[in-house]
């Protein structure tokens, strides 16, 4: 069983910076698959960005791509995103996710409760 809480989201303007942290419990963090989603109202759950559980590997929406950094630090069990050159179009509820094999765009095994990110114009 993996508890995922997440925190730093918050109001910013337009071409400003935010950074996203997700503190996780439980003993294999290290081999989780992590992502990070997000969902504006009235619109589809969006895997935003993904990590292997060694780092190495990571995958990013092509909304994000080239603004958003996705890392993870083992040993302290905590997954980042940082956010940088933020759009009002990336306003959203944006949730840390763990998967025991693979995080995937249709979903994952574990969910943090939601952080409230929102961009003006």
């Amino acid at each position: 069983q993996v508890q995922l809480v997440e925190s730093g989201g918050g109001l910013v303007q337009a071409g400003g910076s935010l950074r996203l942290s997700c503190a996780a419990s439980g003993r294999t963090f290290s081999s989780y698959s992590m992502g990070w989603f997000r969902q504006a109202p009235g619109q589809e759950r969006e895997l935003v960005a993904r990590i292997n559980w060694s780092g190495v590997s990571t995958y990013y929406a092509d909304s994000v791509k080239g603004r958003f950094t996705v890392s993870r630090d083992n040993a302290e069990k905590r997954l980042y995103l940082q956010m940088n050159s933020l759009k009002p179009e990336d306003t959203a509820v944006y949730y840390c996710a763990a998967d025991r094999t693979r995080v995937t765009p249709t979903g994952a095994d574990y969910w943090g409760q939601g952080n409230q990110v929102t961009v003006s114009s």
